[in-house]
């Protein structure tokens, strides 16, 4: 067998199916807040979908990255022997 037909066998056995795609839309039309609260969820297009998940992904980064800035000051406020130092500490490594 020829490596350009093995390519092409590995290529589309990796590739994912339309159901599939359906499946995994739906999936995230039920897991993005901003689009489960849509009466008529099941009618935004994938690409909005898809770009709420993004929007939302960001979001979430912004406020992880909030509040562990939030965390590593009240770290600086308290007895960094402390248990809650430890705890917070903890929680910012994480």
């Amino acid at each position: 067998m020829s490596s350009s037909r093995r390519s092409r066998q590995a290529s589309s056995s990796s590739r994912i199916s339309d159901d599939q795609i359906t499946d995994l839309i739906s999936k995230l039309r039920q897991s993005i807040p901003e689009i489960r609260q849509n009466r008529r969820s099941n009618t935004v297009s994938a690409t909005k979908v898809l770009q709420e998940t993004c929007n939302y992904i960001r979001n979430l980064n912004k406020e992880a990255d909030d509040l562990s800035d939030r965390l590593s000051q009240l770290l600086e406020t308290i007895d960094p022997n402390s248990p809650q130092a430890a705890i917070i500490r903890s929680l910012i490594n994480e």
